[in-house]
């Protein structure tokens, strides 16, 4: 296994401009990337206040019982609680077996750069994973992608939600979880490590509840070793922290839209699209029917908060009594969750991809509102793994990975297409084509001209004959593919495994198939690696 580093655009305007260095950072940031000292800075500032240490590292203690004992994990734990402990964090939602890749690059860009300022700054730093399980998206959450019949397919885990249930209590059901993931292993193949995984899997689905605890029970599986800590957003336990921190959320909710607002149009004067849309009296927190399961956005109508559909109408009285006996009713949203995050954690570093980037820049003055600075936004490792056989392809076939990473392989297919093309049987069609509809045009305008009802006949009958063209054309070029089909399977195999559906890989993959082509131990051999924060693609060839 080895790393390179590859530089590549990013494909978020804003996230680009960012890491570039091409803003004034002030105006979006509290922390400037290009200061060698911005974590001492932030460090220090961190210093000057106070968090819930005890009660964050007992909960997190309690939480994470559910999971097989690890001393590292244990460690910092204990860790947390000094005061002198700073915590790496970022989060993602809770996919099934994990999600879309970019999950663990995610994961592994937490834990790496805990590490590296751990020795930097000589203190405790430790990595926190922030599960987004508040969040009440099903569909962003319940499939993985496989081959089928040559292409990407979404294969989706049979599971029917009637209310915006909380992705914390969306239950599965073990046979059916069982039954979906032997389809989803067998698109893979047979390998030495398939039964393994199939025995390992069978076990995490037996002693998961829900979507959150699946998830939870596999990243901490792979990165326990490392000490990383798990936070479930939609834990209830957590809200009971969270109290004093929704007041404060309640009381100063108009002046938080306003300041967003400010910020956001202060943007898009400078030509940033909007990232947040808040619509109309936005109280940029939910609610949560407990019984039911659903959840509800809340805005401020007439010195209510209301549910946008009606479901609830609250005091701001009634909802900070609320927030006091009740708080697994409030859950946030993209505005408040942040904000919650900076309140419950000393945050050295926040990772983030692209386009958290760019809605955190919204935030700025929404932290000031509260005396607080942002941490500093650090962009996760983005990372292409690349097997042996798609590196012969690409050579083969003369592609270079800059442009399959950036533009994917259609505009290669063409060009190789027209080189093997017939230039003669193409010269011959064209000149057919041309005079048949010439012909066609001199009769139509004389029949025409003895009797203007033929026309639309005349019209239906030019469209027809196009059509039998275009038909005889296309199965000229069909034939072309089939005895260069060689060839247009190294593109294919290429575009499938690096820029599926013309996205990043990270995008569409899961890590499960890389488990099962390379062992159980992928995800630990990965992590050996010694990877740079210093904003360039790493490729990973296996």
């Amino acid at each position: 296994m080895e790393m390179k580093d590859l530089a590549l655009p990013s494909l978020n305007r804003f996230a680009s401009d960012y890491l570039q260095g091409e803003l004034e950072t002030e105006d979006y940031f509290h922390y400037d990337l290009s200061n060698p000292d911005i974590y001492r800075n932030r460090y220090q500032e961190l210093m000057n206040r106070t968090f819930s240490r005890g009660e964050l590292s007992d909960y997190i203690q309690e939480y994470m019982s559910r999971f097989s004992s690890s001393e590292a994990v244990n460690d910092n734990i204990e860790g947390l609680r000094r005061d002198d402990s700073v915590v790496v964090v970022g989060g993602q939602q809770a996919g099934l077996l994990s999600g879309p890749l970019y999950t663990i690059h995610k994961v592994i860009s937490i834990i790496k750069l805990a590490q590296e300022q751990r020795k930097a700054l000589g203190k405790p730093v430790i990595p926190v994973f922030w599960i987004a399980g508040e969040d009440h998206d099903l569909a962003e959450v319940n499939h993985v992608y496989v081959m089928k019949n040559g292409k990407p397919d979404k294969k989706s885990y049979p599971s029917y939600q009637p209310f915006k249930t909380m992705i914390t209590d969306v239950e599965i059901d073990e046979i059916k979880m069982d039954q979906w993931f032997e389809e989803i292993i067998e698109t893979y193949g047979e390998t030495g490590f398939t039964n393994k995984l199939r025995k390992d899997m069978k076990e995490t689905i037996k002693l998961s509840k829900t979507f959150v605890d699946f998830f939870a029970r596999l990243i901490h599986e792979w990165f326990h070793e490392y000490g990383l800590l798990l936070v479930d957003a939609g834990d209830p336990a957590l809200r009971r922290l969270e109290t004093g921190f929704f007041e404060s959320l309640i009381e100063k909710n108009e002046k938080i839209a306003q300041e967003v607002a400010q910020q956001q149009a202060f943007m898009q004067a400078k030509g940033y699209s909007k990232m947040i849309e808040m619509g109309e009296e936005p109280a940029n927190l939910f609610y949560y029917d407990t019984n039911k399961k659903d959840r509800c956005l809340l805005k401020r109508s007439e010195g209510m908060f209301t549910g946008r559909n009606g479901e609830v109408s609250l005091s701001e009285q009634e909802l900070l009594q609320m927030a006091k006996d009740h708080p697994e009713q409030l859950s946030n949203n993209v505005v408040t969750r942040p904000l919650m995050q900076e309140m419950l954690f000393p945050v050295l570093a926040f990772i983030s991809g692209p386009g958290e980037i760019a809605y955190w820049a919204e935030l700025k003055r929404a932290f000031e509102l509260f005396a607080m600075k942002m941490p500093p936004i650090i962009p996760r490792l983005n990372i292409t793994f690349i097997e042996r056989g798609i590196q012969t392809d690409l050579e083969e076939t003369e592609l270079t990975l800059k442009t399959v990473l950036t533009e994917g392989t259609a505009n290669a297919v063409r060009c190789y297409l027209d080189s093997v093309k017939d230039e003669t049987v193409d010269q011959l069609f064209r000149d057919m084509k041309s005079q048949l509809e010439e012909n066609h045009q001199k009769l139509s305008m004389h029949a025409v001209s003895l009797d203007k009802g033929l026309e639309p006949m005349l019209n239906k009958n030019i469209d027809f004959i196009q059509k039998q063209l275009a038909f005889m054309y296309g199965k000229i070029e069909e034939r072309t593919k089939e005895r260069h089909s060689f060839v247009l399977k190294k593109y294919e195999r290429i575009a499938n495994s690096l820029y599926p559906m013309e996205s990043p890989q990270e995008r569409i993959w899961n890590v499960f198939y890389y488990l099962n082509q390379y062992g159980p131990d992928f995800v630990k051999e990965i992590m050996k690696l010694d990877y740079h924060f210093n904003n360039e693609h790493k490729l990973i060839y296996l």
